[in-house]
């Protein structure tokens, strides 16, 4: 009935992650520093850090230790005999923890000894417990470990690179939501739902002679109705929960001094960008990201889209429509001090169909004749010289971008294409079981597609995720975590 599932456990007992070895590494970032660390996990590792430390007390489980790192004699090392050695190198201090199976972040034992932030000394560090017999940990080995042990699911382990990636507090928040099992806890009810449908089908095949009743039509489309529409509203958490988590690129597009250099200083508040009188100043992409509601937001801003004079100028207008292409978004700028022109129109009909906004820049000195034609495309004026208009361009950005956000406070939304694919498959899936219950199809056959359904679900935390997935997401960690 569940023959497809391979749970970490599992994968345990088949020997294709071996987690006997000890493993180590520098687990801050490379680089001098105040403080570095290195971590070792496994059965071996106090017996492993134990010669290479000297303290003024003995390690026990939580608790932190002063002391020294000292460098073992080679002759004690090579005849086994410490009484013989000479003393031992004092090389640092340091600051020594003990965290104890299983209460630990990869439920094995660890030691992590934190250093003075030298390279030479982690790297000496870890050169010594190699030597000792640690293996040297893989990218993102540590986080495997946790999520192999049982201590986290896939969707923690995910959270855990996405907290360390983060480039905001509000992606910050998301990823320590995430942490807690936030999307986990989200899908719990549903599939407990599936389940229970599933097992109300296979009662009525395997028990027909029972008289155990089968279950009718209507019931069947009732239970996979009440499981697709909570996974309908979490697919839709999708579109605002991608920009939350990459971010996205916003051009700055328009003919030469309507402002977009001047507003593209307003927005990311300072002179970033060169600003004058004279028409096609900016030649090449100017770009800077800032922070708009705690989504990260990449601003370019593009040389004046007009009949270039010169070839340099015809190169950073060719840069700017490559720009307008590539964007998520595109802020077409205008100058309301004047009419409209054929630049002006050419652009608007190219953004029509686009995510964009369009801003009527100079405010301050509009002129009557200024007349925009109809259009979908929502508006804000403004006055890069003044700042009026300018909060409620950036409210306009993001009422953009999270058209599709959660309600305040909604905890599990998608931030993944992975996860989203996933939600879409197990969908799928139940519609394909929609159309089986209609055509009156046996509930064998039935079942096929709810497990389906719910085997898509389960890779998202993990429990029938192969071993290429798995290999792929904790390869994009960094060494260390």
């Amino acid at each position: 009935m569940a023959s497809w599932l391979a749970s970490g456990d599992e994968k345990l007992e088949t020997g294709e992650v071996n987690l006997d070895e000890t493993i180590v590494a520098i687990a801050t970032p490379a680089g001098r520093g105040g403080i570095g660390v290195v971590r070792l996990a496994g059965p071996e590792a106090r017996l492993i850090a134990d010669p290479l430390l000297r303290l003024k007390h003995p390690l026990a489980p939580g608790k932190a230790v002063f002391g020294e790192f000292v460098e073992p004699a080679s002759e004690a090392l090579l005849s086994g005999n410490p009484v013989l050695a000479p003393a031992p190198n004092r090389m640092d201090e340091v600051v020594v923890t003990y965290f104890q199976k299983p209460h630990s972040y990869t439920m094995d034992d660890i030691v992590e000894i934190s250093a003075h932030g030298s390279p030479v000394v982690l790297r000496h560090i870890l050169e010594l417990a190699l030597d000792r017999g640690a293996r040297l940990a893989e990218p993102g080995e540590f986080t495997m470990r946790a999520f192999l042990n049982g201590r986290i699911d896939l969707t923690q382990a995910e959270a855990v690179r996405d907290l360390i990636e983060s480039q905001t507090v509000f992606q910050a928040k998301v990823a320590a939501q995430q942490l807690e099992g936030a999307l986990s806890k989200r899908l719990k009810p549903t599939k407990q739902k599936l389940v229970e449908l599933i097992a109300l089908l296979e009662a009525g095949i395997d028990f027909a002679e029972d008289d155990v009743p089968v279950l009718p039509s209507e019931q069947i489309l009732k239970h996979i109705a009440e499981v697709r529409a909570p996974l309908e509203q979490l697919a839709a958490s999708f579109a605002y929960g991608r920009v939350v988590h990459k971010g996205m690129t916003l051009a700055i597009v328009g003919r030469p001094n309507v402002g977009k250099s001047s507003l593209f200083n307003r927005l990311v508040e300072r002179e970033r960008a060169i600003v004058t009188a004279t028409p096609g100043t900016t030649r090449d992409l100017v770009s800077e990201t800032v922070a708009l509601g705690g989504i990260p937001v990449e601003l370019v801003d593009t040389a004046g889209i007009r009949r270039a004079l010169d070839e340099a100028e015809r190169m950073g207008i060719d840069k700017s429509m490559q720009a307008l292409a590539d964007a998520d978004m595109v802020l077409v700028v205008l100058d309301r001090s004047q009419p409209l022109g054929e630049e002006d129109r050419e652009l608007l009909a190219q953004v029509s169909a686009r995510l964009a906004i369009i801003v009527e820049n100079k405010s301050d000195i509009s002129n009557h004749q200024f007349s925009l034609p109809s259009s979908h495309v929502p508006q804000v004026r403004t006055s890069a010289m003044t700042g009026e208009g300018i909060a409620e361009l950036r409210g306009e950005i993001l009422r953009q971008v999270g058209g599709d956000s959660p309600p305040p406070g909604e905890m599990g939304f998608l931030t993944n294409v992975r996860h989203q694919a996933l939600v879409r498959e197990s969908m799928s899936a139940l519609e394909r079981a929609q159309l089986t219950v209609y055509q009156r199809v046996p509930h064998e056959m039935l079942l096929l597609d709810l497990y389906g359904a719910l085997q898509a679900l389960d890779q998202i935390t993990g429990a029938t995720t192969t071993d290429d997935i798995l290999n792929l997401i904790f390869s994009s960690f960094c060494v260390g975590k």
